[in-house]
């Protein structure tokens, strides 16, 4: 739920912070790390993070967090929220901490958090992933004075989808290896500029209320067309359950119509899915589809000879080799390096 004043909008502002671990381990106790100045309520913030702690007495044994208020012409009330992030990208609500400041215009205490937020050891046990660290945090700035009500959240995804599976006012559809998905123009318009140049350009198909599209399968098509609607992948194409092939089609997918989220968040599912057996054929799809941080972590993963190894025996490195011999030799030469 968002909460607003009767009056007026309390505003909110996320951070996700992320710290590279290994550059900060010789930092002294007492140095910090800054985060990217964030507006909240009128307000500019900014989250410190101590890597070995912002006071001599805890012997830098804790990480220490501080939200600190840049704008100091006037006193606000904020209530901060910050968690980690955990290994499996997912937030750790157990270790969540929670405060509500008033922070004076005088300046003199400028900042609030927690000097022992969470100690070293645990951070590394539990929340390092490939060298770095990342903390949320949310920042709720409100007028005391005002009575606070609660609003709901968007449900805009909701309606557009029942728009999608009750077919009213369709007025285009789509037949891909006999099956039919009818849709509307204006909604993949306003969600694609290429269906947008395709349906109110001057392409035939702007003409046409039934289009034969092909080189897609109806169940990527299906998928993209959900996501279209919803902003969200559908339920059976779960991170954790679907096939690299599967990202792999909804990636090329996402690029050909140009929907960028959709593009990001399958890139994000695939750098997940790379391993030795699947890493040639994902950085055939981050070379087609221009993923170039896809792209790094295929070429990362390689370069460990071991994993070299393994690989290059897949069907998939065979193929990688004939479309991409370029990339084959740079990967030889990082290897042998």
């Amino acid at each position: 739920m968002t909460e607003l004043e009767a009056r007026t909008t309390i505003v909110s502002s996320c951070v996700q912070f992320r710290i590279d671990y290994e550059q900060t381990k010789q930092f002294p106790i007492g140095k910090a790390v800054h985060s990217d100045v964030v507006s909240a309520g009128g307000h500019l913030w900014r989250i410190d993070c101590y890597p070995h702690g912002r006071r001599v007495a805890d012997k830098g044994e804790y990480i220490s967090i501080f939200l600190v208020h840049i704008t100091k012409s006037r006193s606000v009330r904020a209530k901060c929220e910050v968690f980690m992030m955990g290994r499996d990208g997912k937030p750790s609500t157990s270790d969540m901490g929670i405060m509500c400041q008033t922070f004076e215009i005088s300046g003199l205490k400028d900042s609030w958090g927690w000097a022992q937020f969470m100690k070293l050891s645990d951070v590394e046990k539990r929340f390092l992933k490939e060298g770095h660290i990342t903390f949320t945090c949310t920042i709720m700035v409100s007028d005391d004075s005002a009575i606070p009500v609660l609003v709901p959240p968007s449900d805009i995804g909701i309606h557009l989808g029942r728009l999608l599976d009750n077919t009213d006012g369709t007025d285009v559809s789509f037949t891909i290896d006999g099956e039919k998905f009818p849709a509307h123009r204006a909604v993949l318009a306003a969600r694609s500029p290429v269906f947008r140049a395709e349906l109110f350009g001057s392409m035939a198909e702007a003409t046409m209320s039934s289009i034969t599209l092909h080189d897609i399968t109806p169940a990527t098509f299906k998928a993209m067309l959900r996501f279209i609607y919803t902003d969200e992948l559908p339920a059976e194409a779960d991170p954790e359950d679907s096939s690299v092939e599967m990202f792999q089609n909804l990636l090329a997918a996402a690029d050909r119509y140009a929907l960028e989220r959709l593009k990001f968040i399958c890139a994000e599912n695939l750098r997940a899915k790379v391993s030795a057996d699947t890493v040639a054929t994902i950085l055939a799809s981050a070379e087609t589809h221009n993923c170039h941080e896809l792209k790094k972590k295929c070429i990362d993963f390689f370069a460990v000879e071991e994993n070299f190894k393994e690989a290059m025996f897949t069907d998939g490195y065979a193929l990688l080799v004939l479309k991409f011999p370029s990339i084959t030799a740079e990967l030889k030469k990082r290897v042998r390096a």
